[in-house]
């Protein structure tokens, strides 16, 4: 399983400074990745974590730690898609694996905050077409080819982007949710899934079956399927001394994870927008030499 790590985005220890030590260290550290995620406002009626409060927009922020580094790779859990058309989305995220040298994963969602919703102008629904068909919108943009893209809900004229993005088809795709349709969707149509803060190990189990399953059945290895675990620290099976979140680790292995983030965005100490900066950098540092892979 690989080990990757959370990128300062949230909260007191989301200061450029510290996002560029953190990601040149992980590099030096030999951590396989670097991933964000997206919250665009806070709702003033809304009982939100600490962590969703104050955070930076994620490609901005991997723009930088690509910036920074040369090797590591970088990649966000998840952006909304009903919040940007394919094609604005296809722009920034090829532009982004053009300038990171093909280094570039995109986690997508539907998302779930009704201020966002509003916000945006956005609705979800209907959830499942609406994935697909901004999947199709992608890779049509990505193809390098003038065919377009006409569904119910996006259209792409006929016509070429470029630059296309390094990664031929462009950067790797990975689907969130929970549910069932969701699961069976990310191994059908994409290159895997990434789970929730919030998802267990039993969680990651039965998910990694479900997209697994999917994947096989669609004609694809299911092998080569993609499971990301955002890992929260002090959490589930992520708490205790280094040496029991390390074991807790392993156990997300066991369950068929292929890639693990620590996470300390999660970590109120850290990634809330009233915890000391310095504190919160120093906490950053010593869970990222800790935790680093071997």
């Amino acid at each position: 399983m690989l080990i990757s790590f959370g990128l300062p985005v949230s909260g007191a220890w989301a200061r450029p400074e510290t996002l560029t030590t953190v990601a040149r260290r992980a590099e030096e550290l030999g951590y396989h990745g670097l991933w964000a995620f997206q919250r665009l406002l806070a709702g003033r009626d809304q009982d939100l974590a600490p962590v969703y409060r104050s955070v930076l927009d994620p490609t901005v922020a991997l723009t930088w730690a690509a910036a920074a580094t040369s090797r590591i790779r970088i990649g966000v859990s998840v952006i909304n898609l009903p919040y940007l058309s394919p094609a604005y989305l296809a722009k920034q995220v090829g532009t982004l694996d053009v300038l990171s040298g093909g280094r570039f994963d995109l986690g997508l969602g539907s998302g779930w905050s009704e201020p966002e919703f509003v916000a945006t102008g956005s609705d979800p629904r209907p959830r499942g077409r609406r994935i697909e068909e901004y999947l199709a919108a992608l890779r049509a943009l990505w193809a390098g080819d003038e065919s377009g893209f006409k569904g119910d809900l996006y259209e792409v004229p006929p016509g070429l982007m470029s630059p296309l993005p390094v990664q031929a088809g462009g950067p790797p795709i990975l689907l969130g949710g929970t549910a069932e349709v969701a699961l069976r969707r990310a191994g059908r149509i994409a290159g895997g899934w990434v789970s929730s803060s919030r998802a267990s190990l039993e969680d990651i189990a039965r998910g990694a079956r479900v997209v697994r399953q999917a994947a096989e059945e669609a004609g694809k290895d299911p092998s080569s399927v993609r499971v990301v675990v955002r890992g929260a620290l002090q959490s589930g099976a992520l708490s205790g001394t280094w040496a029991q979140i390390r074991d807790g680790a392993q156990r997300y292995a066991e369950a068929g994870a292929t890639e693990l983030f620590y996470d300390p965005n999660w970590d109120p100490r850290i990634g809330a927008p009233d915890a000391d900066p310095v504190r919160a950098a120093e906490l950053g540092e010593e869970i990222l030499t800790e935790l680093a892979p071997g």
